[in-house]
């Protein structure tokens, strides 16, 4: 799309150093005195920017851009600290981890819990201010942080909650633990049978534990009632307010149905000061026959308002997760045995892949873009030959079909995603959650791979990073630290030191390679004269912080389409 067209204030594009006469009126806002990364192609550095309506006019040093500033100019004296393109942060379930926020579900995250009693604790609470048989549900526990370093079972929930159903869903959103009223509503019995790909765990008489995984999951969670509308939009409001003061002014949300579409559809259009760009994923079901009634939904939304919300394709669930779940399909066994599968229905993995690549071949040849989460090498390798089938066969080569998560993609499958244009969504930030713990699942050597960000670049593979919120807390500061120093929470351990990477290539995974994901590197991503005016201003100079404080800087101001939507 020509970025002509989406600026709804164009002035004339200026390069650095032009004259406020041939602007031919002052700037509205000016920076100077700061550290301005531009994230562009060249990694270029300024001291000062200047910004009219809603686009950037002008970069360069701090003489030059001042004398486009004139009486009604705001000046803001950076005083030495960064400035990045606003964050785009590329795979965050956006209306998930706003209602997985209080006052819409415990917080279960750590350091809030750190052991099985404390979320116990927070259950009890809750049961003891709601009327019985009112669902309690919750998100954030992480099983490598309990103190007591066993598996979460029904029997602690129901030893304090027996009258109210309680589904408390793990960081990764990949597992629950349910006690055993939700399990009874939901007919979770020893004979239940999982779907493709899902596990009740069980113990030693067959009988379920309160853990279930993947697609197992979902019986629990998809009886929990759903908020209205206006809560939806409430929730929706609440989280974009707080993701502007994080410095993120653009985000992707991966999987969402036609209905949630609508929704935020609907509230792109409307005019409120806390209003993010987003763009969205509709999920795809886990056969090709339902993949065709969900694309049906699809068709009929039609929104015109490109700047501030796209809706560009279709997210795959591919695999599970690589950890202790054991549900990512890998060439190699886990640690301990088995392999994972494709979440993709069918009866052998002959079946699934087969079931994929029609899947695959189906969207692509619709001209929509399809974002796929696989996490494991083989699964990985399954949806790049498919994505690569289908764009040869079609002619269609800058489809911009990319692999989120990606964990643990082999340096000869990069090689065929950059010849491909297929890219990456990485996550720094759970490398940074589960990198001590991932050698229990996957071997000391696989899981300092995990993640290959230099491998990935050296490659020229487009690399976005990402949040994967609520997952994870959504500090893309930790994420960039993460990058430079490959530091695990638990121990501090280095985890892969041949991947990490520069401070601007870091930076750029976070902002231009998130507008190439979403096709509007044209217009958005870097901070240079013509595009939109979405910047942040943090409270230090990056160059000067150590990674290990990085995760506690803060954001000083936040800009959206040439306004001021955050300052502290």
């Amino acid at each position: 799309m020509n970025r002509r067209r989406l600026l709804t204030t164009a002035p004339a594009v200026m390069v650095a150093g032009c004259a406020t006469g041939e602007l031919g009126r002052s700037a509205d806002l000016v920076f100077y005195n700061g550290d301005i990364h531009s994230a562009n192609t060249a990694a270029s550095r300024f001291s000062a920017v200047a910004v009219s309506g809603n686009q950037i006019v002008a970069t360069g040093t701090d003489r030059e851009v001042l004398a486009l500033a004139g009486p009604a100019t705001r000046r803001i004296d950076l005083q030495g600290r960064s400035m990045l393109p606003g964050i785009n942060d590329s795979h965050l379930h956006l209306l998930m981890w706003a209602l997985a926020r209080p006052p819409f579900s415990l917080d279960l995250t750590y350091p809030t819990v750190k052991s099985i009693a404390d979320c116990v604790a927070q259950v009890q609470h809750a049961a003891q201010s709601r009327p019985k048989g009112e669902w309690i549900v919750g998100r954030g526990w992480d099983q490598p942080y309990f103190a007591e370093n066993r598996a979460p079972t029904a029997a602690d929930l129901d030893a304090v909650a027996p009258e109210h159903p309680v589904v408390l869903t793990e960081f990764s959103g990949h597992a629950v633990w349910a006690n055993t009223k939700a399990m009874q509503l939901t007919g979770i019995t020893a004979d239940t049978v999982p779907p493709a790909g899902g596990v009740i765990v069980k113990d030693a008489q067959g009988q379920p534990t309160g853990l279930l995984l993947e697609g197992a999951a979902w019986i629990v969670r998809g009886a929990v009632p759903e908020p209205t509308v206006a809560q939806h939009k409430r929730a929706l409001r609440s989280g974009m307010s707080e993701l502007l003061s994080r410095g993120i002014t653009s985000c992707t949300v991966p999987g969402v149905s036609p209905d949630i579409l609508q929704q935020m559809g609907e509230l792109a259009a409307e005019d409120f000061a806390a209003k993010m760009r987003v763009t969205a994923l509709v999920r795809s079901p886990d056969s090709y026959d339902a993949l065709l009634e969900v694309l049906e939904g699809y068709d009929a939304l039609r929104f015109d308002n490109p700047l501030w919300f796209q809706m560009p394709g279709v997210k795959i669930m591919g695999d599970g997760i690589p950890t202790a779940n054991k549900t990512a399909w890998l060439h190699e066994e886990y640690v301990g045995g088995g392999n994972g599968s494709l979440l993709i229905a069918g009866d052998t993995h002959h079946e699934r892949v087969l079931e994929i690549n029609r899947m695959i071949e189906h969207i692509h040849s619709r001209g929509l873009q399809i974002g796929t989460h696989v996490t494991g090498d083989k699964s990985i390798d399954t949806v790049v030959d498919a994505c690569r089938r289908a764009q040869a066969t079609s002619g269609r080569k800058d489809a911009r079909h990319y692999l989120i998560h990606a964990d643990l993609v082999r340096p000869d499958t990069l090689a065929r995603m950059s010849t491909a244009g297929i890219g990456a969504n990485f996550n720094p930030e759970i490398k940074h959650l589960i990198a001590d713990s991932q050698i229990a699942a996957l071997g000391a050597e696989r899981a300092a791979y995990e993640w290959p960000y230099r491998t990935a670049l050296d490659a020229n593979v487009v690399v976005a990073s990402s949040s994967d919120a609520p997952v994870t807390p959504g500090n893309w500061l930790q994420g960039i630290a993460t990058m430079l120093s490959r530091k695990g929470k638990q121990t501090g351990a280095v985890s892969g030191p041949a991947q990490k990477i520069t401070l601007d290539e870091a930076i750029r995974t976070y902002t231009w390679a998130g507008a190439w994901q979403d096709r509007a590197e044209t217009w958005k991503g870097t901070i240079e004269p013509g595009m939109m005016a979405d910047m942040c201003v943090l409270q230090g100079r990056l160059e000067d912080t150590s990674p290990d404080d990085l995760a506690s800087m803060q954001v000083a101001m936040t800009l959206v389409d040439g306004r001021v939507v955050f300052e502290a």
